[in-house]
């Protein structure tokens, strides 16, 4: 492998995720300059980014909010999507460092492109992203493979066929709605009522063609992050707010991050479920698999992220560097994972 390499980041695209994933590309990026490589950004909704225009783009950071459906319809119009296949700055590539979030980009669609015009690029491959996407599926396969994740049903899609008061028997109160294959807690919400369920579900369908209302697991927020055949120190999230948002995600100071300290047997446990996880999901390269801690001390999985975020207050960065892995040395080990010879997708 020659030590300076080709790379072309993907990021940006037209998921409800657009941003995040900017600020996750534009990071990349840099610390993939700033160990000698040569690095193009791709946005499939603008084209190849100039240089002023990753300047200008990386000033402007994550909103608290993401954008508006109305603006992303805009852009998948002119999306470039269907000629990414035949573009040289893919095709070209010694690897693409997928920088996308939600939408085709994490959903497998762009890495089985990649895999059809066989460029090498970094995370998991197409069948286990989709598979990780899907909510519904994943917590399938999840619960077979003995990873504990909480009872959930999956709402109908004519709202008014919602029994309210059958979910509240079923799952208790409260219990989370969210979209199935969406990220970044968009569209998501905690129900407490019969009363607040039908709008709570209306609003995320907005965002999917499917949603999933799951069982409230109270406790700690936690996150484990894998890189290769290493579990990162785990993070715990301490949101300013009850429900660890979008805006808490990725508003400084809206969430207080940390490694968490927990008694050996717990972080024991912790790091076999995100293991079993990351191998029944047939995960690749580098993942985050988030938990909810119950007052008992049991980990429930919550979902895992195959493209997790790289933003300034993403968690993933922050695992590695309390293990002692830089910015720059974890996206490099990344790429070095993708071109890795015994490489299977």
């Amino acid at each position: 492998m020659s030590s300076t390499l080709r790379i072309t980041v993907l990021l940006g695209g037209v998921s409800a995720e657009r941003d995040v994933s900017l600020s996750s590309g534009l990071r990349i990026a840099q610390a993939l300059r700033d160990k000698g490589h040569e690095v193009i950004c791709l946005d499939p909704a603008e084209g190849v980014l100039t240089r002023e225009t990753e300047r200008r783009m990386l000033a402007a950071g994550v909103g608290s909010a993401p954008p508006s459906l109305d603006t992303l319809a805009g852009m998948a119009s002119q999306s470039l999507s269907p000629t990414l296949g035949t573009m040289p700055e893919l095709t070209d590539a010694d690897c693409v460092f997928l920088a996308l979030h939600g939408g085709q980009g994490e959903d497998g669609t762009v890495q089985a492109l990649l895999d059809l015009v066989g460029v090498p690029y970094t995370g998991s491959g197409h069948l286990a992203s989709a598979l990780a996407m899907d909510k519904h599926l994943s917590k399938v396969v999840l619960r077979a493979a003995g990873v504990y994740t909480a009872d959930w049903i999956m709402a109908p899609r004519d709202v008014s066929q919602l029994d309210a008061e059958a979910v509240g028997r079923e799952l208790g109160w409260p219990v989370v709605v969210k979209p199935s294959k969406q990220g970044s807690t968009v569209g998501l919400s905690i129900v407490r009522a019969a009363a607040e369920l039908a709008p709570a579900v209306t609003e995320a369908f907005r965002y999917d063609d499917e949603v999933m209302i799951e069982r409230f697991v109270p406790g700690q927020e936690l996150t484990v992050g894998i890189l290769g055949d290493a579990v990162l120190p785990t993070i715990e999230i301490v949101p300013a707010k009850e429900l660890y948002d979008y805006e808490c995600k990725y508003t400084p100071g809206m969430a207080k991050e940390f490694v968490a300290e927990l008694p050996a047997h717990v972080q024991a446990s912790l790091a076999d479920q995100a293991r079993r996880a990351f191998a029944a999901l047939k995960l690749g390269g580098y993942a985050r698999i988030d938990f909810r801690l119950d007052p008992e001390g049991r980990p429930w999985c919550l979902e895992a992220n195959t493209l997790p975020g790289m933003t300034p207050t993403s968690l993933i960065p922050q695992a590695a560097a309390a293990a002692g892995v830089l910015f720059p040395d974890l996206c490099e080990r990344i790429v070095h994972l993708a071109l890795a010879p015994s490489r299977d997708r």
